[in-house]
């Protein structure tokens, strides 16, 4: 299991606390630093069953400055969105629990991490 965080997020925190009590085996990827390629991005949304817009933090001043809430949310808009989360890792949500099963979740809960824990 991988977990994709930002350790100044306090959902990021709580989900490697409980991912610790419960004695999990994952391994941490920093985002930020370690930043997912476009093709990681896909596999990642392959695996949750989201797009690219479910999984961006519109509120960000990067995703202002873009212009996102602006943006179709289509087909056809999809790469457009994946190169905008590659280039600016900072609107992915966080975390993103990839769980041993070939799933993910977004970890923002515990009942999420907990379900990424029993798959």
């Amino acid at each position: 299991m991988e977990i994709w965080i930002n350790p100044a997020c306090s959902k990021c925190r709580s989900a490697i606390s409980l991912l610790d009590a419960e004695g999990a085996d994952y391994t941490v990827r920093r985002y930020l630093e370690d930043v997912p390629s476009e093709d990681e991005i896909r596999d990642v949304l392959d695996r949750l069953g989201l797009e690219p817009w479910d999984i961006t933090r519109t509120q960000e001043a990067d995703a202002k400055e873009l212009g996102l809430k602006e943006w179709p949310r289509d087909d056809s808009s999809r790469t457009r969105w994946i190169k905008a989360l590659a280039e600016h890792p900072k609107l992915i949500q966080r975390p993103i629990i990839t769980a041993d099963d070939g799933t993910a979740v977004v970890g923002r809960s515990e009942e999420a991490v907990r379900d990424a824990l029993s798959r």
